[in-house]
């Protein structure tokens, strides 16, 4: 009898030692660490100019697109010298 009560009292202890709940938590908690690292944002669903960067729990972690000002074309005109 003590040999079951001492098995009972091992499988209880091992069952609720580190769950995988928390080992989830942690993670989650990493990668929303790192989409604020990107400067992004985590949301139930990212915007036209937002792109997905990773998932941080069950959302998408939103980063805003690089905006790249269009480069001018310089318009060389040189007037010719009449001789």
């Amino acid at each position: 009898m003590k040999i079951l009560c001492i098995f009972l009292i091992f499988v209880f202890t091992v069952s609720y030692g580190l769950s995988v709940p928390q080992k989830r938590s942690k993670s989650a908690a990493e990668r929303k660490r790192e989409c604020r690292l990107v400067r992004g944002a985590c949301k139930a669903e990212c915007n036209t100019w937002e792109y997905v960067f990773t998932y941080c729990d069950l959302e998408p972690c939103c980063v805003v697109r690089e905006y790249n000002k269009p480069v001018a074309k310089r318009i060389s005109t040189k007037l010719r010298q009449l001789s």
